[in-house]
């Protein structure tokens, strides 16, 4: 059932619906915001249609000081099972303009990353080819510097525009971006990107195109598709890959590999996937992440960190590992209490 709205958000989110074009609702199902498809219920959902409309909706919630998330995708969120008591804003398809000038584009956060990078090969651009079997928003992918076979988007960007948390925008370059594996200076301040310039390398768009479907045929034979999952779990450490290798492969020789809990399954086709089999839940999905990072230590003496985000019911997001040590933690000293 979708979470009560309490007055002062029910009066916030009627005055919005009056400046808003874009969707305005009391209570969401997470389920649907999710890649998982796992999740509570939030209190509210906003969906702006334009960059100032964000910038509005997010001054308005700041003013009265109610809790906000603020997404795109959510392919790599895990929300809690218990929800979240305030406003999901989604970075949805309305803000999904794109522009090109040469080897310039502009582009707005919303865009599906797949949709943006066949564009960029439609018109000969190339550097992007590797995110194209990636599900997300381009706002996302700029926030966690994101890619494949160990690229990142951080190396086309030429500036960044957005706003805060409580709608006051900002501009940073390439350079104040601060891109760095699987990371940014925007993620670690709690930046929103709301649209960017990118440059790319002019390419004969046949062979674009080749790559991009070799790229997408990798992806189809190792990773699973048929399952809601959120994609790698764990991030792959340098000092690690040089020595065990990718975090998949240590997985699988640790033995957990189809390894099962409540609902949630480490993927038998690709070890760093841990995927819903239809009922699972947060808890699961963290019981495995912990069992899977402990083990893993046990074996090669490397912690290994997760990709994936965990989104608390007050709306605070860290690594989905950390959510889950101090989840078995809580759960051990809850057993404790009782003997």
């Amino acid at each position: 059932m979708p979470r009560a709205a309490n007055p002062k958000l029910r009066s916030v989110l009627a005055r919005l619906r009056m400046s808003v074009s874009g969707r305005v609702e009391e209570g969401a199902d997470l389920r649907c915001l999710s890649r998982w498809r796992i999740g509570g219920c939030a209190s509210g959902l906003v969906e702006p249609a334009t960059a100032a409309e964000t910038r509005l909706v997010l001054a308005a919630l700041a003013e009265a000081s109610l809790p906000v998330l603020v997404v795109g995708d959510g392919s790599n969120l895990l929300f809690d099972d218990a929800g979240f008591d305030g406003v999901i804003v989604r970075i949805g398809p309305a803000l999904s303009g794109f522009r090109r000038e040469g080897r310039c584009v502009w582009a707005e956060a919303g865009i599906w990353v797949p949709r943006f990078v066949r564009e960029l090969g439609r018109h000969g651009l190339s550097g992007l080819e590797h995110a194209i079997g990636i599900p997300g928003t381009l706002g996302g992918l700029i926030y966690m510097n994101g890619g494949s076979q160990r690229k990142g988007i951080g190396t086309n960007i030429v500036s960044v525009r957005g706003c805060d948390l409580r709608g006051n925008p900002f501009e940073r370059s390439q350079a104040q971006c601060a891109f760095h594996y699987r990371g940014s200076s925007l993620q670690t301040d709690g930046l929103i990107v709301l649209e960017a310039d990118l440059s790319f390398t002019k390419a004969d768009p046949g062979a674009i195109r080749r790559d991009m479907i070799a790229t997408l045929s990798e992806r189809r034979r190792k990773f699973p598709k048929n399952l809601p999952n959120c994609g790698s779990v764990f991030l792959s450490d340098p000092a690690m890959y040089s020595i065990v290798g990718p975090p998949g492969a240590a997985i699988e020789r640790a033995g957990l590999k189809g390894t099962r809990l409540g609902g949630a399954e480490i993927s038998p086709i690709h070890a760093n996937f841990i995927v819903n089999l239809g009922q699972a839940t947060s808890n699961d999905v963290l019981g495995l992440v912990h069992l899977a990072r402990t083990r893993v230590h046990d074996e090669t003496g490397f912690w290994m960190d997760c990709e994936v985000r965990h989104v608390a019911p007050d709306g605070s997001i860290r690594p989905a590992h950390e959510a889950a040590a101090e989840a078995i933690t809580t759960e051990a000293h809850a057993i404790e209490l009782e003997t």
